[in-house]
């Protein structure tokens, strides 16, 4: 549109927040099952770090926010390992690691779980076929 200032570009995410029933249960399932370095608690909310992006699991505020989260997609190198690794530490997948597409450099694997919320949560793995860069 001619005459209109152009929109800030949007940065990466920096925050993303879960909404959570029993927070002192969600805390023990996304740092002692998940591993998630914990950051700090405050009254009704507790942060974790993913990589840079700082998750926060929160008690709703009112009933308009009372309802399950979006999928996060945590990145894993090896999804056998660790799809592994947290199931011995309890966590409920759907369904064992699965191939989800084939892309032209690699192969996009999948997991899915549920968080101690009832959210669904997922592994994901872009696995380089072998002899590609």
């Amino acid at each position: 549109m001619s005459g209109t200032p152009p929109s800030p570009a949007l940065g990466s995410i920096g925050q993303i927040a879960v909404n959570v029933q029993d927070l002192e249960r969600a805390v023990g399932f996304y740092r002692d099952r998940l591993g998630l370095p914990f950051l700090m608690e405050v009254p009704g909310m507790a942060f974790f770090d993913c990589g840079g992006t700082r998750l926060m699991l929160g008690l709703p505020e009112s009933e308009e926010y009372d309802h399950a989260a979006s999928i996060l997609y945590f990145r894993v190198d090896d999804i056998g390992a660790t799809h592994a690794a947290l199931t011995e530490r309890g966590v409920d997948f759907r369904r064992e690691p699965h191939l989800i597409a084939k892309m032209p450099d690699h192969d996009l694997w999948m997991a899915f779980f549920y968080d101690s919320e009832g959210n669904t949560m997922a592994l994901m793995s872009e696995v380089r076929r072998a002899g590609e860069a």
